[in-house]
């Protein structure tokens, strides 16, 4: 039964209450001072003459005595009636809600309860009087309207009253609320401990994780790992929790518990104290210097920190780290992606996948970057046993979702900084006869790449700088851009890997500088968080070359991504043999070569191969045994090419020590670092995993395009179309009215959402697609309409984006996309042999390059999930391949490599249709023409961005179309 709700009820005192509050009067009148009066006259002072005494105990117990001591009782009686009084006439003057109680008292507090109730009634009409005590009936949580149980029929009255007392008050629904803890020593608080102190089970964390699972906390930052809270965050909690605040459900956020700790706050009539926050309290340990904003792995975050420890490591190294600090915070540009809104703890907020945004998998936008290059290099592989008629798999749910994240996240630019601008300088001090400095960081920001140095070099090669007495060596981004790439040019550092993030960029250490073990410390979900971000970047980076990576605590799914480069073992004693062959390889080489060192060699070219590093990342604490034979490894002295982070309390003779945070920091106190640590929880680790699993399935079998009635009456030759939407090439949308340019991009992307899913949207769809990450309902309607009015009406008046009888968004028949045509015209290819060529002709015409190409980043996040793209490249390519064949076969070789080359345009990868313009080529007899499109094959393949050398079947048909001596000719 819900809990009754107070209304409001026009309130008049009738003749009876006016005669119950005056007879209250009178009762307590007689009560409070009749009885008093009666006694002292009847039976005299309750104090015998000349005090108490123990001989009292021991004289003859008369009739005298025996009333004496009844007088005792009543006068007893009366102070606890009197107290009880005191008590309700406070509450009700006060109006405190529910008044105290008094012990052993609840009859006749009852009693006074009514009495004092008709009689403030009495004198003043808007008293709001607490029900009686024993009336009281339980109320639930969100609930503090008053709830009276059935009184007796002559306080019914009374009731009515009383609740249209409290009806003219605001009425406001609480919610309870925990502020976690700050940390006792190393103990920091977890939900487990939370759901164990205020649910009584620990096991029910969950229902707390679910209650605030990105939702904004005070400091701006959302919960977005189980694992990971920070102290002063506010959490909801289920309506049974104990120990906890209850305050206003209005506040979604109460800042009033975050930034009044310790002070009372008045919410719906009862007073509360907000527990210490971070801010707050004096047991918060807090680091020496700290900039930036708050935040998390995958929102706004913190700029690095940076604190020496007593026992930092060489100063020299501190004092470079805390060189940049100042520089960066100086000349920091941050770079955030367009989002849109980011509402999603709003009542009003609507998303597809807002709930499951992958955060972490986002905010590693280097690891993403990798990600997406060998992601698209699978798919290239999936391209050439493509069957006709099929297209490729599309990931779906949380895999869709993954790539979304990697999408949004990614920073090829950086990536190609690095790897560009590294081994360019290898390069050039290669001719120098120089040997590369020792990195042990670098720090990555979108206007520069800068490299900390130990021990100092005052002279960099340009186009590198050198600053602060040759600790730093900076290369702009605008320079690094300019350079061209090097492939054949050994990654001199291919170690460099993320410690964590920054507002200002992005912070990593190299592990080979380390020159022995590096300790990872911290709680085993988040040492194996980091673990796995560490390693997808590894596997994936285009800094590094061959290198292999010995993973130890891992399932073998993560080979999925790199086989070439990963092994995955059970145990570290399996791994060991392996890293002690490496090793031993490494020191014959730098023997037989005479190099003084693996950066020489690296630098230098020579012995390339024994340069690949080795690396071990183990979750799996090492034995003993294990950690004398890994010291006995890592502690050579020298620079192998090898690193070794291994996971554990107290690892003895590591050379450094990572410690990672429950909230997720990550801090080198040899090296003077503290940022936010790179991250990979379990679920989106897993989501990486099932992206990749989608990448290798075969292909899907495409159904014959159906008819479509409005692409149908827009072939007619004089239709002129109201709009013109293009995305078989860049997006363009053609004839609408003038749009401010800030609002274009949006807008054009809703028009191409709406116009390549002809079904109809609806708006809850739609904003899951535009806004992933969650968007208000309010700006989503706004936009709607904006782009109504911007594509205006057709001749006819009917607007051109209008909603159907269940809501969902369609484009008018006047408006013309060319997806939409070029798939009539397939179709009609297909029923018509006479004009299958013309046909086939006209839908390639319309082909201007990749689908929905060039499109603003950030934006279109919704192709990554959607099948429609792997269906416009399938389908574009099938029809190129047709009509190539066709026109070969009417002995038209020419038209024929137009065809092939239109094909082309949607997608240069597809081998297939390379193959296709070689035999046309080839089919017009001109050798120099052959040749040409051979060399453009091979070109295009060097500089490929997922693959750099040709299919085989494309290699043999060269070999068959070209032999040897006509390829020599040319």
């Amino acid at each position: 039964m819900s809990p009754r709700q107070a209304v409001h009820i026009k309130v008049r005192r009738s003749a009876s209450d006016v005669a119950f509050g005056l007879l209250a009067v009178l009762a307590l009148a007689g009560l409070i001072g009749g009885v008093p009066y009666a006694l002292v006259r009847y039976f005299g002072s309750p104090l015998p003459d000349g005090g108490f005494s123990l001989s009292m105990l021991t004289q003859d117990v008369g009739l005298s005595s025996v009333l004496d001591m009844l007088a005792i009782v009543v006068w007893l009686a009366w102070a606890q009636l009197v107290a009880c009084v005191v008590v309700e006439l406070i509450a009700g003057i006060r109006r405190v809600g529910v008044p105290a109680r008094v012990p052993f008292a609840s009859g006749p507090q009852a009693l006074a309860h009514r009495l004092v109730t008709a009689a403030l009634l009495l004198f003043a009409a808007t008293a709001v009087v607490a029900p009686a005590v024993q009336a009281l009936a339980p109320a639930t949580p969100h609930q503090h309207t008053a709830v009276v149980a059935q009184q007796a029929p002559q306080t019914e009255k009374t009731e009515n009253v009383e609740q249209a007392r409290e009806a003219l008050a605001p009425v406001q629904k609480t919610k309870k609320v925990y502020v976690v803890q700050p940390p006792h020593g190393r103990h920091h608080e977890s939900l487990w401990e939370i759901a164990e102190k205020c649910l009584g089970e620990g096991r029910r964390y969950k229902e707390i994780y679910q209650l605030n699972q990105h939702r904004e906390q005070p400091d701006g930052t959302r919960l977005r790992m189980a694992d990971l809270i920070r102290v002063g965050w506010v959490l909801d909690m289920p309506d049974d929790a104990i120990n906890v605040h209850v305050v206003s459900q209005d506040q979604d956020r109460p800042e009033t518990l975050h930034r009044h700790a310790d002070k009372p706050v008045e919410l719906d009539g009862h007073t509360h104290y907000a527990q210490a926050s971070a801010e707050d309290s004096p047991e918060v340990t807090r680091p020496a210097v700290k900039t930036g904003g708050t935040g998390g792995a995958g929102g706004s975050e913190a700029a690095p920190t940076v604190q020496e420890a007593p026992d930092a490591g060489d100063p020299e190294m501190t004092a470079v780290v805390k060189a940049h600090q100042q520089d960066a915070e100086s000349t920091a540009v941050v770079k955030t992606p367009q989002q849109g809104t980011d509402s999603t703890a709003s009542s009003g907020v609507v998303s597809g996948v807002a709930e499951s945004w992958p955060d972490f998998l986002a905010a590693a936008s280097l690891a993403a970057a990798g990600l997406l290059a060998v992601l698209g290099s699978r798919r290239r592989r999936q391209l050439w046993d493509r069957a006709f008629g099929s297209r490729l798999p599309n990931p779906e749910g949380e895999a869709a979702v993954a790539e979304m994240a990697l999408l949004l996240g990614a920073d090829p630019h950086g990536s190609r900084l690095l790897d560009v601008g590294l081994r360019h300088l290898s390069k050039e001090l290669a001719k120098q006869g120089r040997t590369p400095p020792t990195v042990f960081a670098a720090f990555l920001a979108s206007t520069h790449l800068d490299l900390w140095i130990h021990p100092p070099e005052k002279e960099a090669p340009a186009p590198w700088a050198a600053l602060d007495g040759g600790r730093i060596w900076r290369l702009t981004a605008n320079d690094g851009h300019r350079l061209p790439d090097l492939p054949d040019i050994f990654a001199p550092y291919p170690g460099l890997v993320s410690l964590g993030t920054s507002d200002a960029g992005r912070v990593l250490v190299d592990l080979e500088a380390a020159q022995g073990l590096i300790n990872l410390r911290g709680r085993s979900h988040v040492v194996s968080a980091a673990l796995a971000a560490m390693a997808v970047e590894l596997a994936t980076n285009r800094w590094s070359d061959h290198m292999r990576l010995v993973l130890v605590g891992f399932g073998e799914e993560l080979s999925l991504i790199a086989p070439d480069r990963i092994s995955v073992h059970s145990t570290l004693a399996e791994a060991l043999p392996e890293l002690e062959a490496r090793a031993a390889d490494v020191s014959r080489a730098l023997q037989a070569s005479g190099v003084s060192s693996v950066l020489t060699g690296r630098s230098r070219g020579v012995y390339g191969e024994a340069w690949m590093p080795v690396y071990l990342l183990t979750a799996v604490p090492p034995t003993e045994g294990e950690a004398a034979r890994l010291a006995e490894l890592a502690q050579t002295g020298t620079r192998l090419a090898s690193g070794y982070l291994v996971a554990g309390e107290e690892i003895r003779g590591a050379s450094w020590t990572w410690e990672l945070s429950p909230d997720g920091r990550a801090r080198v106190g040899a090296l003077g670092l503290d940022v936010h640590g790179q991250l990979l929880p379990q679920q989106q680790y897993a989501q990486v995993i099932q992206l990749f699993r989608a990448a290798g399935q075969p292909g899907v079998a495409m159904d014959d395009p159906e008819p479509s009635g409005p692409a149908a009456s827009q072939l007619h030759p004089g239709f002129r179309p109201a709009v013109d939407v293009r995305v078989l090439g860049s997006v363009e949308v053609i004839g609408p009215r003038p749009l401010e340019e800030e609002r274009l991009p949006l807008c054009m992307e809703l028009v191409a959402y709406v116009a390549t899913h002809p079904g109809g949207v609806h708006p809850q769809v739609l904003a899951g697609a535009l806004w992933p990450r969650g968007v208000e309902a309010p700006v989503r309607d706004a936009t709607i309409a904006r782009t109504r009015e911007w594509l205006g009406i057709d001749s006819e008046g009917r607007s051109n984006l209008f909603a159907d009888d269940q809501g969902r968004l369609h484009l008018g028949p006047e408006v013309r996309v060319d997806w939409l045509v070029f798939r009539e015209l397939v179709r009609l290819s297909r029923t018509d042999p006479a004009t299958e060529a013309a046909r086939l002709g006209q839908a390639l015409d319309l082909v201007r390059g990749p689908f929905l190409h060039g499109h603003p980043a950030g934006r279109y996040l919704w192709l990554a999930g959607d099948e429609l793209v792997y269906e416009v490249s399938a389908r574009v390519s099938d029809a190129a391949r047709r009509l190539t064949q066709v026109l070969l076969a009417a002995g038209d070789p020419a038209r024929a490599m137009t065809a092939a080359q239109a094909g082309l345009r949607m997608s240069d990868e597809d081998e297939p249709l390379w193959r296709e313009l070689l035999r046309a080529a080839h089919a017009t007899g001109d050798v120099e023409t052959l040749r040409h499109w051979v060399e453009s094959l091979r070109r295009w393949a060097a500089t490929s961005r997922y693959q750099g050398r040709l299919v085989p079947e494309t290699e043999a048909l060269i070999q068959e179309l070209l032999p040897a001596p006509a390829r020599a000719a040319g």
